[in-house]
């Protein structure tokens, strides 16, 4: 009994400790005037104004616009990044013809775009993805190019022993092997969606969270300022806590994922 509430400490309770003490601590600052209103509101006057928000509805459809860019953006980018690293990986001839001008292309900064993007596609729907895609797309592009690149050798001679190729080489040895790197690309790749989509959206919006920022700042609401900020890092937490789950299911068959008996 000891040792499951340890166990639960430990991983479910301690990881939130900094967070929990971080709330009191600028809770305590605002009540007592270290920090004064104008600068940083208090917790709890960020948590009425969230309430104020999601009983007039406007909370959850910034929320719902921001989750829909993001994800689409997501999918597009990340398909194409993991699709472009499975054939470098794979094969010879297409990583002589693609890799050199995709690593060219990986070190523009995707957020120095914005200005042409504008012109391109306007401050609608399409340039947030764009921006969103591109910039998920060389994380999963990088991670999945050299989980294949870096499997043991060793690992595919013996699958070929034992009579697999082709197809069956990739889905038995060489994807299992790449997977770990691969979902290391997509965890890192979540924060940059985040942090592209916070831009993309205080720059050049109509809706969602940033532009609720935005419209905030124009009024001095700082408590709905500070929300906005808040959803960011909770959002993104949420995703890197999917992501985790999945990599600990699909690598449960892994030694460094295996939990202590």
């Amino acid at each position: 009994m000891l040792k499951r509430l340890h166990s639960f400490f430990l991983n479910k309770l301690l990881p939130w400790a900094l967070p929990v003490l971080l709330l009191a601590g600028w809770q305590y600052a605002v009540k007592f005037g270290f920090v004064s209103t104008n600068i940083l509101p208090a917790p709890t006057d960020v948590y009425f104004a969230a309430i104020d928000l999601f009983h007039s509805g406007m909370l959850m459809d910034h929320i719902g616009i921001s989750l829909g860019r993001a994800l689409i953006g997501f999918l597009i980018g990340g398909s194409i990044g993991f699709l472009l690293g499975l054939a470098n990986g794979l094969f010879r001839s297409t990583e002589l013809l693609f890799d050199t001008s995709i690593q060219m292309l990986r070190n523009i900064p995707h957020l120095a775009l914005i200005p042409l993007v504008i012109l391109w596609f306007g401050i609608d729907e399409e340039a947030k993805i764009f921006l969103v895609a591109l910039g998920v797309l060389f994380p999963i592009y990088l991670n999945t190019y050299h989980g294949i690149k870096s499997v043991d050798k060793g690992l595919i001679e013996m699958g070929r022993m034992y009579g697999l190729k082709g197809f069956s080489l990739f889905v038995h040895v060489i994807f299992p092997g790449a997977l770990s790197s691969i979902i290391v690309g997509i965890r890192y790749s979540l924060g940059i969606m985040w942090i592209t989509l916070i831009v993309s959206e205080t720059i050049s919006s109509t809706s969602g969270i940033g532009y609720m920022a935005m419209n905030a700042r124009e009024f001095m609401q700082m408590d709905v300022i500070v929300l906005s900020i808040l959803l960011y890092a909770l959002l993104g937490k949420l995703s890197d806590v999917i992501a985790r789950f999945f990599e600990n299911r699909l690598l449960k068959w892994h030694p460094s994922y295996q939990k202590p008996s």
